[in-house]
């Protein structure tokens, strides 16, 4: 027997058939686990997790290091505008395409009109890039599924077409011993065998009719399934909006605190600064007064000695 070919995995090289790799990065099951594909806290965009505790892509990172914590974008608000108030996707998609217009999702000021080829793949309408990430995955999912109904609906015809082929070949053999049987009678006889195959003809006839209202009735159903999937696509929109709207509220908030603490850091170690140095002017202040005042008692005390050996002369 020959064998399946076997492909490795990108990252652990090891061997695998290409039913078990993934389909986009050719990922096997171990590591897909160890390494999920997770989106960006800052940018937003989806990258391989290195380690759990790793929630910032490569490029934030640097990013990070080289222009410090960045701040939400004044189009899309997403907390990626590292120089500016604006990240570098709105940028270069303003240099590119023109200002930002309202998105027909989220309702936002962060879409740009990037003409036919953009519109193309979210089916005319005119999306931002979170939207359009959301739009497409839902778009995949209901492929998917349509793709699932459409081979269950084969796989049942396909039985039920298996079911019927013993229940005509019965019939054939009935017609033809019937015909054999009735070949030796009279011309009035005859006739009946003729009538027969129109009479036996008759479930072959219901069992097409019987596949055809199955097939309407399939199809209907999938409208139904395919309009109570839309129903669902669009309360998840919704709720992925309010998801969404939710974290980028924390998320300013979490900015916003930040601000305020390193401002308040700040000013507190200004105070803490003048406060030392006040402290230590007083010091020396205190220092020198108190140098001073044990010179005027060394001096007054040698005055008082002076003053006794004198009077001490003095008296006969």
């Amino acid at each position: 027997m020959a064998t399946s070919a076997l492909y490795a995995c990108t990252k652990c090289n090891q061997r695998y058939p290409f039913e078990e790799l993934s389909q986009g990065q050719q990922l096997c099951k171990e590591c897909r686990i160890a390494h999920p594909i997770v989106k960006c806290t800052y940018c937003r965009s989806e990258f391989q997790q290195e380690s759990k505790t790793n929630t910032i892509c490569k490029k934030c990172a640097q990013n990070v290091k080289q222009f410090g914590t960045p701040k939400p974008c004044q189009y899309c608000n997403i907390i990626a505008a590292f120089i500016g108030t604006k990240c570098q996707r709105c940028t270069n998609s303003e240099k590119k395409y023109g200002p930002p217009q309202t998105c027909e999702q989220c309702k936002q000021q962060c879409a740009f009109d990037r003409k036919e080829e953009g519109r193309r793949k979210v089916d005319g309408k005119l999306l931002c890039w979170l939207c359009t990430l959301s739009y497409r995955r839902v778009l995949q999912k209901t492929k998917e599924q349509r793709k699932g109904f459409g081979s269950s609906n084969s796989s049942s015809l396909n039985e039920k077409d298996h079911h019927s082929r013993p229940h005509h070949h019965h019939h054939h053999q009935h017609r033809h011993s019937s015909s054999h049987h009735n070949h030796k009678s009279s011309s009035i006889q005859k006739e009946t065998p003729k009538k027969k195959p129109k009479l036996e003809m008759k479930p072959s006839n219901g069992d097409s009719s019987s596949i055809t209202q199955s097939m309407d009735s399939g199809g209907t159903d999938n409208f139904i399934l395919i309009s109570q999937l839309k129903e669902e696509v669009m309360s998840l929109k919704r709720l992925l909006q309010q998801r969404d709207q939710t974290i980028l509220e924390k998320d300013r908030k979490l900015t916003e605190i930040k601000a305020d603490f390193q401002y308040q850091e700040s000013n507190m170690r200004v105070k803490m600064n003048q406060m030392e140095k006040s402290h230590k002017e007083s010091m020396e202040h205190q220092q020198s007064k108190n140098r001073e005042l044990m010179k005027q008692v060394a001096a007054l005390s040698k005055g008082k000695k002076f003053d006794r050996t004198g009077s001490s002369l003095l008296l006969p």
